[in-house]
């Protein structure tokens, strides 16, 4: 279904081939490249649509706020200039990572139009509804997510005025908290700080101030805390504020209870009195321990990262996915590499000039082919005809490269997919997923052969002997697993790693498999004898991924901590540690291992190269 995006139209639905409003004749596109496909708001002054631009290959999803000037009692040219006033503050704003990126701004003389980034998640409110209570953690993390922006918009002069569980979304993606809807922020200039305005906000989470009509930038840290307070409970503002004492009573409601610091912060959150509040979005980091120590992964950096680690240098920077790189593989005879995303997108790359050659979009409005939750595991057929992919919604797809088109769904399992293999005759497929079990494929019947359950949680890694007589398995549960597949008996079981087993690689030679672990962990086994040989202290914080040259070089491991590091395979020592901005996820070398391919949580994938002859 397409919409008309005419303000004056009285039948917006059109059929999805229509050009023109079948009932006005007005274009279905505005500025010839964004059309409507769904509403998803409506107000006394405009609706608001979710939309696509037409001028992109992937169309991607926008959001296209119509406003409507002529409205009864309402002076046109206050409206406008409200209008250019908000375009020019999401101009602004938008620039930052966590504010929807203001794409186009349209004004003619019956409406204006505001184009911005679509945010594909779940807003707190439905979360709340659907997860129920959040717990002491999240909050932190909602604290640490928010405040910075808090912060980043109020030195920039502008108060939001509407902060509340609505209006902050999480990102499918998993990426950071976003706030949306600045429909209601002011420009907090000296004047209008002194001058008394109207009434904006939401409901129970307006500050006394802002309800008398005098908003500040303690306002947006009150309301902050209310929702804080709603989420931790559960229950609306209204009923967690007592009218006959004057007060907040929401630590009684708590299904659970927090530590004493986080709520004498929220307390302070919501003091009446602005004199009584934290100062600023800093004040309350630091009160926290935020500020100066932070809990998750650093802000993504903008600077290059270092070339001194030579003789492997930067060559290339890929961009285009919409949240962080959760899986990589490369095409085994032609310079092709496919990417997967948390934003349910499968990318092909030419490697060589790094192209974007195409998208297999996620499910959605456009497409109801694609993953519906993130990649996770990513595999070509033998001959590169076929690229398999795995992900949390449950299911294992085919996609034909040729015709880029999908060619068949495998039956869900139940669980989601964590780890995919491919036999070297390109008819079996092998599948490992969250229930600890490990299913076997008929690729030419499309069924289930055989399933292998030992495993006591996620599968995390999946390795198959060119014969196909053999197969390594390895798993959260801590153990990594040798299988015999003529009888299905299982071998050997290598328990070293005190935490989860993350990662596995074997060397061409199948005489050496390297493990990792979230202990922060490199194990090196004897894989014959079924030994320990070597144990390395890798990394700062969990290892995500390895990889090994394919002549036994050289192998490299990647860690939550950002850092992607390059060993001497026969040494087992350090050569030289290249850096993501984020947790670096996966890795992997080319045949002819002379470059390597990493994947970052920060939305990049870069191309490392072996420079013969550097220092």
């Amino acid at each position: 279904m397409l919409y008309c995006l005419n303000p004056t139209c009285s039948k917006l639905e059109n059929p999805d081939e229509a050009r023109f409003c079948q009932n006005c004749g007005a274009s279905l596109l505005l500025d010839q490249r964004y059309r409507a496909i769904a509403i998803i708001g409506r107000g006394g002054f405009g609706r608001t649509y979710l939309a696509a631009d037409q001028s992109q290959p992937d169309l991607p999803e926008c959001v296209i706020k119509l406003l409507l000037p002529h409205q009864p009692g309402v002076d046109p040219q206050k409206v406008a200039e409200l209008f250019r006033q908000e375009a020019d503050r999401l101009a602004e704003l938008g620039r930052h990572p966590q504010i929807p990126q203001l794409l186009a701004h349209y004004e003619t003389d019956t409406a204006q139009y505001l184009v911005q980034e679509f945010i594909d998640g779940q807003n707190l409110e439905e979360t709340l509804v659907e997860d129920g209570v959040f717990s002491e953690a999240e909050i932190l993390e909602l604290l640490e997510d928010l405040l910075p922006v808090l912060r980043f918009i109020h030195e920039h002069r502008v108060i939001h005025r509407d902060i509340k569980p609505e209006n902050i979304i999480r990102p499918y993606s998993q990426a950071r908290y976003v706030l949306v809807d600045f429909g209601a922020s002011k420009s907090a200039t000296a004047t209008a700080l002194a001058r008394t305005g109207t009434v904006i906000g939401s409901a129970g989470y307006v500050a006394p101030e802002q309800a008398m009509g005098r908003a500040e930038f303690t306002s947006d840290l009150y309301s902050l805390g209310v929702t804080c307070i709603h989420l931790l409970t559960g229950l609306h503002p209204f009923d967690l504020y007592s009218v006959s004492e004057d007060a907040w009573v929401w630590q009684q409601y708590l299904p659970q209870p927090v530590r004493p610091s986080l709520r004498k912060t929220l307390d302070k959150l919501l003091q009446r009195a602005t004199s009584q509040r934290y100062p600023n979005a800093t004040a309350v980091l630091q009160d926290l321990g935020l500020e100066a120590h932070p809990r998750r992964r650093p802000a993504p950096s903008t600077a290059a990262p270092s070339t001194a680690a030579a003789p492997w240098q930067l060559v290339q920077t890929l961009l285009g996915h919409q949240g962080g790189i959760t899986a990589i593989a490369l095409h085994p005879s032609a310079p092709i590499l496919a990417s997967g995303s948390t934003d349910r997108t499968i990318k092909l790359w030419q490697l060589d000039s790094g192209k974007l050659l195409h998208t297999f979009a996620g499910r959605s409005l456009f497409s109801h082919q694609g993953h519906r939750d993130r990649i996770t595991a990513l595999a070509f057929s033998p001959v590169g005809d076929i690229l398999f992919s795995g992900s949390e919604d449950g299911t294992i797809k085919e996609w034909d490269i040729r015709s880029r088109q999908l060619v068949n769904t495998l039956p869900e399992p139940g669980w989601g997919i964590s780890a995919l293999t491919v036999s070297e005759d390109g008819w079996t497929l092998v599948s490992g997923g969250g229930d600890g079990v490990i299913h076997f494929w008929d690729l030419e019947r499309q069924k289930c052969l055989k399933s292998l359950a030992q495993h006591q949680d996620w599968v995390s890694g999946l390795i198959l002997s060119p014969d196909e007589q053999t197969l390594i398995s390895s798993s959260f549960d801590k153990s990594i697993r040798l299988w015999d597949l003529k009888s299905d008996r299982l071998l050997n079981t290598l328990m070293g790693h005190v935490e989860r087993v993350t990662a596995i690689a074997i060397t061409p030679d199948w005489q050496t498999l390297i493990s990792g672990s979230t202990d922060k962990t490199l194990k090196i086994w004897d894989l014959p004898r079924g030994e320990l040989r070597r144990v390395l202290a890798a990394h700062q914080d969990a290892v995500n991924a390895i990889a090994i040259d394919p002549h036994q070089e050289w192998f490299a491991s990647g860690s939550e901590d950002g850092t992607l590091t390059i060993w001497d395979l026969q040494q087992a020592e350090r050569i030289t540690t290249l850096r993501h901005s984020w947790a670096v996820s996966a890795i992997a070398f080319t045949p002819e291992g002379d470059r390597l391919i990493s994947g970052s949580a920060d939305e990049t994938l870069k191309i490392w190269q072996y420079i013969e002859g550097e220092p």
